[in-house]
């Protein structure tokens, strides 16, 4: 018995050595691996920083360089000290990053001293193919470290395992080994618990911590309600941040670059809200922050503070890329738990994203809005497949200078069968955020074009425009879909005229250009409706193959009283004039408004002073009464 427990002791403090050599070795590879993710980090931001002392010479990326990169050397001389493994590869990262030094500081005087050419090529030529052969190597080691580590934890459970077992015959070594167990299993399982709760792409916390955090602070809610004597905290809100076109970013400039843009986009929720706000990635393109406030107003005001970090673009490998955001909040009522708050927010979140509005808070109403949205989309839908619900109103356009109708704008009008009229406002943005904009955007213009072919049957051309979604202007097929109709119909391509938002535009720019000219050679005309309300890039005015700018009526309805207001839309008209545009004003209700138009020499206006939105056979009537049929 003696020589047999001796052998267990023996066999158990070998065990005991075995499993310490791993702990000790994992301990190891996680400063390694920690280092190495330090150093890529720091790489990327320094490497962000060099492009940035290009564009903006004297901003913060300029003043800040020289000190980010002080920090990557020693960064990677921590790295290089750890790794010993690979010490001839660490160290030639190392030699090759400190050679940076002078070029860096060559590449800031060449800035500073006015010449950004010289300061380009030398970051392009020089700098740039050392920086991404240095980064490209940190990331691939650090791989290859994390899939190491990730082994030799395996490895460190399963000799766990086998201790327990077997030091179970002799209660001194079983006291030990339990003991030098008891603190690798705790170091092991932090570890463990940390890295099942964390991101491993941005850092933050994962949906599973986001969950045990919210349930524990609904939790202490409920606990203080039942005690009233003691100070209550601050009711739990959740806000849910979705990123608008980020699937675009994936898309369009590959998966690395969307990586890189979550980690940045992390960072800069961090630094949106407060240190005791809790911020964590859900998965995707998606977040969420976790507030607790006494007045659950508070929660716009992070929301606004986040909305508004992100009217600066962000850059990653010299690619600037705009995003917006789209912010939900719910504030935690009795009895909600986890899953409840997460969907009232979610469904907050996608009521802000579908209309646009950036941010909005639950309520008891919102569920009813959503059931009411889903309501309003069956019935839209039985009204496409059986017709004779939806029909059109055309809105005259007038030349301001002969009084002539000059063309119309067609307006879809819903007469529900129990409802009764029900407003384009309330169904359009619910077709927007679903496929069956698709469907009634093809009834549209056929009926759009089939009432032009009338009219040019009894002798009138009256070009019809056309009010597109962004969707379906998007569409790879639109463009054909046009040609179709307009064959088919055997309606002359200048007859019709497709009005776009700059919304539409901007958010897919490459998309709808190209979209835009298949359309416009068509013969189609090409109008921008409600300018001044949406991005107003210059440039893309310019590279578009556009006829006609609408100035929206917020600027209009005012311009004969507001001084503002009338020499933002005499600029637009002299803009769009110069461009070779035909400029057309909507929103006319008076008289005076129509003289200050004519005075500053815009083309044509719409709007109820001149004529309201009406039936086909009406517009026919004034065509009648006022015109002749054309030859």
């Amino acid at each position: 018995m003696a020589v047999a427990l001796a052998g267990l002791s023996g066999s158990a403090v070998l065990g005991s050595r075995q499993q310490a050599d791993i702990v000790s070795q994992i301990a190891s590879d996680s400063a390694s691996t920690d280092a190495y993710q330090q150093t890529s980090y720091l790489a990327r931001w320094e490497w962000a920083l060099m492009q940035e002392a290009l564009r903006k010479p004297g901003g913060d990326g300029h003043r800040r360089l020289l000190d980010v990169y002080r920090q990557t050397q020693a960064a990677m001389e921590h790295m290089a000290a750890l790794d010993v493994r690979d010490h001839q590869l660490t160290a030639e990262i190392v030699q090759a990053h400190r050679g940076l030094n002078g070029e860096i500081a060559t590449y800031l005087r060449l800035i500073d001293q006015g010449d950004p050419v010289a300061a380009e090529h030398r970051l392009e030529a020089v700098i740039e193919p050392v920086a991404t052969r240095i980064m490209d190597t940190v990331l691939t080691e650090q791989e290859h470290h994390l899939a190491a580590h990730a082994d030799r934890q395996a490895a460190g459970q399963h000799e766990s395992r086998q201790l327990m077992w077997g030091n179970g015959l002799a209660f001194v070594v079983t006291v030990l080994v339990l003991a030098l167990f008891a603190w690798s299993a705790r170091a092991h399982r932090r570890q463990v618990e940390t890295m099942a709760t964390t991101d491993p792409l941005t850092g933050l916390p994962n949906r599973a911590a986001f969950t045990d955090r919210t349930r524990r602070a609904l939790a202490e809610d409920t606990s203080h309600r039942r005690r009233a004597s003691e100070p209550r905290p601050g009711r739990a809100t959740v806000l849910v941040v979705n990123l608008d076109g980020f699937r675009d970013v994936n898309e369009q400039l590959g998966h690395r670059v969307g990586d890189l843009l979550l980690t940045h986009v992390s960072r800069r929720l961090l630094t949106s809200v407060r240190e005791h706000d809790h911020v964590a990635r859900l998965g995707g393109d998606e977040f969420a922050v976790l507030l607790r406030d006494a007045d659950p107003a508070i929660g716009e005001a992070i929301a606004a503070r986040l909305t508004d970090a992100f009217d600066e673009p962000f850059v990653i490998d010299d690619i600037t890329v705009d995003l917006e955001v789209s912010v939900g909040a719910a504030t935690a009522r009795p009895g909600d738990d986890v899953p409840t708050l997460l969907r009232h927010a979610d469904t907050a979140m996608s009521i802000a994203k579908q209309q646009r509005l950036g941010f909005r808070r639950f309520t008891t109403s919102t569920t009813e809005d959503s059931n009411a949205r889903l309501t309003l989309l069956g019935d839209l839908r039985r009204a496409l497949d059986h017709g004779g619900e939806i029909s059109l109103h055309y809105q005259p356009k007038v030349d301001i200078g002969t009084g002539a109708l000059v063309g119309v704008e067609a307006l879809a009008r819903w007469q529900h069968p129990t409802k009764g009229p029900i407003s384009p406002g309330a169904f359009i943005p619910v077709l927007e955020a679903t496929t069956l904009i698709h469907k009634f955007t093809d009834q549209v213009l056929t009926e759009a074009l089939t009432q032009a072919r009338t009219w040019l049957d009894a002798g009138y051309r009256v070009p019809v425009a056309v009010n597109i979604s962004t969707r379906s202007l998007l569409e790879a097929d639109f463009p054909d879909r046009v040609a179709t109709l307009l064959r088919e119909i055997d309606v002359p391509g200048e007859q019709l005229c497709i009005e776009v938002t700059e919304y539409s535009i901007m958010s897919d720019p490459n998309t709808a250009i190209e979209a835009l000219h298949r359309i416009r050679r068509l013969g189609v005309k090409i109008s921008v409706d409600d300018y001044g309300t949406g991005y107003s890039s210059m440039t893309y005015l310019r590279l578009l193959p556009l006829d006609e700018l609408k100035i929206d009526r917020s600027f209009v309805q005012d311009m004969s009283t507001d001084r503002g207001n009338r020499a933002l839309v005499a600029s637009t008209v002299e803009l769009g004039h110069n461009l070779g545009l035909t400029v057309v004003a909507e929103g006319i209700e008076d008289a005076p408004t129509l003289a200050a138009l004519s005075e500053i020499g815009c083309d044509f206006a719409q709007g109820y002073h001149l004529a309201r939105p009406m039936p086909a056979d009406a517009v026919t009537d004034t065509l009648r009464r006022t015109y002749a049929p054309a030859a």
